[in-house]
């Protein structure tokens, strides 16, 4: 049967294929970010590919026949939504300093647990189910692992002290927090009326006008744009920022917003792999086994109902057998 157009249909293999595409790309951005960081300092790197992103979006609503001005709409809460924008990014940039590149991609996507947390507080119908936390218990419990089981001064990438490697882990905490946060804000607020390259534009703009000058009040104003660091700017700006994000919002149209988000999972992991195979990045075991904690928990917090059905399918037919 044919899915009606505003009809949300499960994942198929061209979905599949674009989503496993899309979490190499995400799950790549970190280490992108940690390769150039010689050159161009990482949050002038996130700086700059917010501009950049924000006038490619701006061109091609254009072209599309509409337009995008930032004092349209539900402005004021979209400024909040740019600020909390701003600060997931600033605490990527900055932790980005001091931890690894595969740390930093499991802990930003701690972020489905805090928008559950605020979406339990905020929103009757979204309450948290038993199963759902166990499974933030268990992502905690593995934050707890991934921070408790390295000494302090252990040594990290580059030298890093493990001292500085626990902070820089805090911060890629923090930015998935701010990453939750901005979640919620949009899923509670007018945002959720307003289309999704409005409030994409937003983010953007805000983040742009925050972090070009938080750089250089943090010391992270030198640029040295080499080939690499272009190549840098050029991915980050125009495939992360401005092409996934499109084509996320697109199979949002689409496709359950649960089995999405679930497969997304799989961005952690490649920034991992991506980490380890083109930074040679070490992983001690505490980091390993506290991750596979974290990214299970999160995976039973969005998908734990997903996983009911499956089993209670499966247990319908195994009686019929």
């Amino acid at each position: 049967m044919t899915a009606m157009p505003n009809e949300r249909r499960p994942m198929d293999g061209a979905c599949i294929g674009l989503m496993t595409f899309l979490c190499m790309i995400w799950g790549l951005q970190q280490v992108a970010i940690k390769a150039v960081a010689p050159d161009v300092a990482p949050v002038l790197q996130v700086a700059m590919r917010a501009g950049l992103s924000a006038l490619l979006l701006a061109l091609y609503v254009r072209v599309r026949g509409g337009s995008l001005t930032f004092f349209r709409g539900p402005w004021r809460t979209g400024l909040i939504s740019g600020l909390l924008f701003s600060g997931e990014f600033f605490f990527v940039g900055e932790g980005l300093r001091f931890t690894a590149a595969s740390h930093m991609a499991v802990f930003l996507y701690t972020a489905p647990i805090f928008t559950a947390l605020g979406l339990h507080a905020l929103r009757p119908e979204e309450r948290l189910s038993p199963l759902q936390w166990m499974g933030i218990l268990l992502a905690f419990g593995g934050i707890v692992l991934t921070f408790a089981g390295r000494p302090g001064g252990a040594v990290g990438p580059a030298g890093a002290s493990g001292a500085d490697m626990l902070w820089g882990d805090f911060l890629g905490l923090l930015a998935g927090a701010s990453y939750g946060a901005t979640t919620v804000l949009v899923r509670c607020s007018s945002l959720s009326m307003v289309p999704a390259t409005q409030t994409l534009f937003y983010q953007l703009a805000v983040s742009f006008v925050v972090l070009l000058p938080m750089a250089v009040l943090t010391g992270q104003g030198h640029c040295d744009m080499t080939p690499l660091a272009w190549g840098g700017l050029l991915f980050q700006g125009v495939v992360v920022s401005f092409a996934s994000y499109l084509a996320w919002f697109a199979l949002l149209l689409h496709y359950l917003a649960s089995r999405l988000a679930v497969f997304s999972l799989l961005s952690p992991v490649f920034g991992v792999l991506f980490g380890v195979l083109l930074l040679g990045e070490r992983l001690d075991v505490s980091f390993v086994l506290g991750s596979a904690a974290v990214l299970a928990g999160v995976a039973v917090v969005n998908g734990g109902h997903v996983l009911l059905r499956g089993l209670a399918r499966g247990a319908r037919l195994f009686r019929r057998s």
